[in-house]
């Protein structure tokens, strides 16, 4: 039963941070004023999700995931009248700094997920904590009881310094230069309503990890990353700007082989101001600090935030939690002990700890990962999960970006006990950081961007992975599958062995759920490369895909060779053979299971194009030319994986062309054949009219037409070739999509 806001600011008062307290209290005013109309809805979502409250996709009650939920409603971004916000709930993110949590956190999530939620908490790939099904109204009350115990949503949304992630073993790997936690402490408060960062077009993402060979914290893929470094004795971190993954993604580039401790906040106050005044505050699709970088260059960018650190005014805070780094230990509960087993051999228990259980370099103690399959864990889970964590650790907890949970400093004598008891609360599934651990969005279950099912597809995955046993095959185990509903690469997809982002495609007059497979991509090394998508396969068709290519991957490996140099290995043309067949989708009267995605026993949708008087298959000059686009944009990938640049810019700036070309002339819109005439009449017919805007992108893929089409005669490098692949891919999906959604509406032809 939920207590009133009015009653938990009262029980509470005194046991917050006052400049904790004073901020909530700021927020519930800014919910009335909301409610009073005395708001704008562009002020007040910009405020909302400062404190880490969304919006949600939201269908009458019932869930993507078939579950009945409690709610009733769909999401409104407007004003009710007065006296009411929204009818219907959102989402409420927790921010987690570098996944650090101890057992009393967990029991409050659990009471806030029953209480305010579904009675589930969802970890996701930042190491944040999400709670969904959450009603505005409610959010005040909910952030004083995290307040209670050491937790804050604050800037956990919006344009501002996201959850600061870090190394989930950092202080117990075997291979770390040296623990990052209390760097990534430090980072995270200097960092909270620092007013140099209160200004930013877009948000703003670091990580800490503790090498450079593992994947640790992703470096490569934030705006800052930094690698524990030490040189001549003296600790420091190597340091990456300008990195992110999203629609097209862009690796972090070196600043500095070595920042000394007592730079690394300075430096970052710098990059923050840097950001804040040479960042795009208008357009969004270029507001990122990868954007800033690729205009004035890293050279410059150097030298700008050089020139900004030397006019800082001194900050004691700077050296102040340099104390905090000698002073900081994260200590045992229990003594040291070597694994004893006795007894008739546990088949369970061993295959979990093969997969589950990280020998640390204490001696006698590991940590041990609970695998959250969807990121999910439930309320009782998580009381469960406290207990034994008060039981056989001192509560050192930590969630990782593989929506995991991990239990550090457990002695190795321990783990038969441990495990146990995790059976007993349904959380010793085996296979964490394997292959069949696979990692998702939120998707169409909750996400209003999603296009596919993300984590239905994830969930049969494992299931049939689980089924082989493929998490203790020593060839394929190390894999890693990555989903995302959409492009927007939240699922991380573009850095996994196998990724997966939701398209959707218009086949025999209906609208299919389809996967793009994205191949290419490194987790080692810190996200040490991103993939290409090399095709579209129907969303149930894909365990087919990664089935065929696993095994091609077995039987042909040489030695012990990883998927990402046996993929470049054999090439992309040899691996876009292996699935060209399972792209076909057969007719609706044929197999209507196509057109309904995992997990969701709706139709996907039925587009009211006719089906024909043929018995075949119909297919329209335009999906033949869609097509043939995508041809061109592949055979450009192929011409980079040669070391064709400008052969491979040209074909992708052509293909780009011709998908706009084929909307052209789907619409019978004349023009004068020519590259600026192709580009003033898909401007006039898709863009002005915003025929070619969806309801979340916008204009912006169309966008990376035009830009294309303005830089056709500069010189690319590779890293600016596969960016305008990337962009090219995209603007391709835009004009399937512009062509479903103004078929579907009958706009005449």
């Amino acid at each position: 039963m939920k207590t009133s806001n009015a009653l938990w600011k009262a029980s509470l008062q005194g046991r917050l941070p006052q400049p904790l307290a004073a901020e909530i209290d700021k927020f519930e005013s800014e919910i009335l004023l909301k409610q009073q109309g005395k708001m704008e809805d562009k002020v007040f979502a910009e405020t909302r999700l400062r404190r880490g409250s969304y919006g949600q996709r939201y269908d009458n009650g019932q869930r993507h995931d078939g579950k009945e939920s409690r709610q009733i409603s769909f999401p409104s971004v407007h004003t009710k009248g007065p006296g009411t916000l929204w009818d219907a709930p959102g989402m409420q993110r927790i921010k987690i700094p570098y996944g650090g949590l101890n057992a009393a956190q967990l029991e409050t999530l659990a009471e806030l997920s029953e209480e305010y939620s579904d009675g589930i908490a969802h970890v996701t790939t930042r190491q944040d904590i999400q709670l969904h099904f959450v009603h505005i109204e409610d959010t005040p009350a909910l952030m004083r009881r995290l307040a209670a115990v050491g937790i804050t949503t604050r800037e956990a949304c919006g344009n501002t310094v996201r959850n600061v992630t870090g190394c989930p073993i950092a202080g117990v790997c075997r291979t770390e230069a040296f623990d990052v936690t209390p760097y990534a402490h430090a980072m995270t408060y200097f960092l909270l309503g620092h007013p140099d960062t209160q200004n930013f077009g877009r948000k703003f993402k670091v990580s800490f990890s503790g090498c450079a060979e593992e994947a640790c914290a992703l470096a490569h893929i934030h705006d800052i990353g930094a690698v524990a470094v030490v040189r001549e004795g003296k600790r420091g971190f190597a340091f990456y700007v300008g990195g992110g993954l999203g629609t097209v993604p862009q690796q972090a580039k070196l600043m500095s082989d070595f920042v000394p401790e007592e730079e690394l906040l300075p430096l970052a106050q710098a990059i923050g101001r840097v950001f804040a005044r040479l960042g795009e505050k208008k357009n969004r699709n270029t507001a990122r600090l990868k954007f800033v970088i690729q205009k004035i260059g890293l050279d410059e960018f150097k030298r700008v935030v050089a020139e900004e650190r030397r006019t800082l005014t001194p900050d004691p805070r700077w050296t102040d939690y340099l104390k905090d780094v000698a002073a900081y230990r994260e200590e045992p509960g229990k003594p040291a002990g070597l694994l004893q087993i006795s007894g008739p051999a546990d088949g369970e228990f061993d295959r979990w700890r093969q997969t589950n259980v990280y020998r640390q370099k204490q001696s006698g103690y590991a940590t041990v990962t609970v695998t959250l399959p969807l990121g999910d864990i439930t309320a009782d889970q998580l009381r469960a999960l406290a207990v034994i964590a008060r039981r056989y650790t001192k509560e050192t907890l930590r969630s990782t970006v593989e929506q995991n949970l991990v239990l550090r400093w457990v002695s190795e004598r321990d783990l038969p006990a441990l495990y146990a008891e995790l059976k007993a609360a349904e959380l010793a599934l085996p296979g964490a950081g394997t292959i069949v651990d696979v990692v998702a969005c939120p998707g169409t279950d909750t996400c209003k961007l999603g296009i596919s099912a993300s984590r239905g597809l994830a969930a049969e995955l494992r299931s049939r992975l689980m089924a082989k046993g493929y998490e203790l095959e020593e060839a394929i185990r190390g894999l890693h599958i990555k989903i995302s509903g959409c492009f927007n690469s939240c699922g991380q997809h573009h850095v996994a062995d196998l990724g997966f982002y939701g398209v959707s495609r218009n086949k025999n007059g209906y609208t299919v759920p389809h996967f793009q497979l994205v191949l290419g991509g490194k987790w080692e090394e810190n996200a040490g490369a991103y993939g290409l998508a090399i095709g579209a396969v129907p969303s149930k068709r894909i365990p087919e895909t990664v089935d065929r290519i696993t095994s091609r991957y077995l039987a042909e490996r040489q030695a012990a060779e990883s998927f990402h140099a046996y993929a470049k290995r054999i090439g992309k043309a040899a691996l876009k053979a292996m699935i060209d067949d399972l792209a076909f989708v057969p007719p609706h009267d044929s197999d209507a299971g196509y057109y309904v995605d995992w997990s969701d026993a709706r139709e996907y949708t039925i587009g009211d194009i006719g089906i024909g008087e043929c018995a075949g298959e119909v297919v329209t000059p335009i999906e033949f030319q869609l097509t043939a686009c995508e041809r061109e944009a592949f055979e450009a990938q192929l011409a980079l994986e040669d070391g064709q640049v400008a052969q491979a810019a040209h074909l992708a700036y052509e293909s780009m062309r011709n998908a706009a070309l084929a909307l052209l002339g789907w619409r019978l819109t004349p023009h004068d054949g020519t590259p600026d005439g192709i580009v003033a009449a898909f401007k006039t017919a898709f863009y002005d009219t915003e025929y070619f805007f969806d309801p979340f992108t916008g204009g912006k893929f169309a966008q990376y037409y035009f830009a294309a089409h303005e830089q056709r005669h500069q010189t690319y490098d590779a890293e600016q070739a596969h960016r305008l692949i990337e962009e090219t891919q995209l603007f391709i999906e835009a004009s399937h999509a512009c062509y479903g959604r103004l078929s579907a509406q009958k706009v005449a032809a």
